[in-house]
């Protein structure tokens, strides 16, 4: 097993972590912090990590793409645990998340935080905003969706150093990926540990935030774009025709072919773009029996409410859930890619093992 630590401007927590870790391989990639911090790399080299030095600041997700390729190449077959440089993370808790790895079959070990304690405001709140819109958009129920303490296994380094995003979105694009493709991620608990309120983190709230929450968005955009063409199609329809049902047809035939682009090329995409034979047919039954149920909802909430734009709303909102659970779960599916884990996601939580599945 090594472990995999991506730093940028650390401190003496770095050269200490590494000593503790004696007994392991330790890789050490150095996000471009420069010669101020020359030292402090000189001191984790001499605790016994091998690092490796970026010329320039180019972000975690990169830092870490980078350690899993030279390990891939310099140590075929070890698996790899990934930690923070700032003492957040203690040599046994790292221990449990390699444990995990070595005996389980899961695609994925995350280190979860419980968030108990003196914990920093932001971090509280924003993890548990990206949990619920995670655990919304992709049915995995995943407790700590921001933990930088992660475990792998070897046979998924190919595809650790394929997925893109040079920054903190790209975490956060392994859970998407490993959600899509139903891959196993179990969790094992850890502690909770802040220091000094946390000041030590690079993570800026606005940026950086935006590229975490980024990826989760794209898979609601595109429906909210087609929604977007559909309700200005309707209205300017029934304006021009004054014939409700027409109109509502019209409308979710362009707004559908543009969903359907849309979700096949981009959102669902996982490498290659589903196949035509298999995806067309199901969007077009998926489409049938949405357009059936809002042209019927629509007839029906317009009525009650006395207004065609609260009818629209309300009907859109009812048929969104369930026709992007569809899409998701069959129309868009995928077979599961190389390599493939070498177990299946059942559901539930184990409270013994912390393994946490789809």
């Amino acid at each position: 097993m090594i472990v995999l630590i991506p730093a940028y401007q650390p401190d003496l927590r770095l050269a200490e972590l590494v000593g503790r870790l004696g007994h392991h391989r330790v890789v050490v990639v150095d996000d471009g912090s420069g010669p101020p911090y020359a030292e402090m790399f000189a001191q984790a080299r001499r605790a016994g990590a091998e690092v490796i030095t970026l010329d320039r600041n180019r972000g975690k997700g990169f830092a870490l793409r980078t350690g899993f390729a030279h390990i891939q190449a310099r140590c075929p077959g070890e698996d790899v645990v990934c930690a923070d440089s700032d003492g957040q993370h203690r040599v046994e808790d790292i221990e449990a998340v390699a444990a995990r790895v070595r005996v389980s079959g899961a695609a994925m070990v995350l280190g979860v935080r419980r968030f108990t304690g003196r914990v920093p405001a932001r971090s509280r709140f924003g993890n548990a905003a990206t949990r619920i819109l995670f655990r919304l958009i992709t049915r995995l129920a995943v407790t700590d969706t921001q933990t930088g303490l992660r475990g792998y296994p070897a046979r998924t380094l190919p595809w650790l150093c394929r997925v893109p995003g040079d920054r903190f979105e790209y975490e956060l694009r392994l859970l998407l990926r490993a959600a899509a493709q139903r891959w196993d991620v179990e969790e094992v608990e850890i502690a909770t540990v802040y220091l000094d309120g946390n000041r030590s983190s690079h993570f800026r709230p606005v940026i950086d935030s935006a590229r975490i929450y980024g990826p989760l968005l794209t898979f609601a955009g595109s429906s909210l774009l087609a929604f977007a063409v559909d309700a200005a199609l309707l209205a300017g329809l029934v304006t021009w025709t004054g014939h409700l049902t027409a109109s509502a047809v019209a409308a979710r035939l362009v707004s559908a072919t543009l969903n359907y682009s849309v979700n096949r090329t981009a959102v669902f995409r996982h490498g290659t773009p589903a196949p035509h034979r298999t995806a067309a047919p199901r969007y077009l039954a998926l489409a049938a029996v949405c357009l059936a149920a809002n042209v019927a909802l629509l007839h029906l909430l317009s009525a009650v409410t006395g207004s065609l734009v609260t009818g629209k709303l309300a009907t859109e909102t009812g048929l969104f859930l369930a026709g992007f659970a569809i899409q998701r779960a069959f129309v868009f599916r995928h077979a599961t890619t190389a390599p493939p884990p070498a177990g299946r996601a059942t559901a539930g939580h184990d409270t013994t093992t912390g393994a946490m599945a789809a």
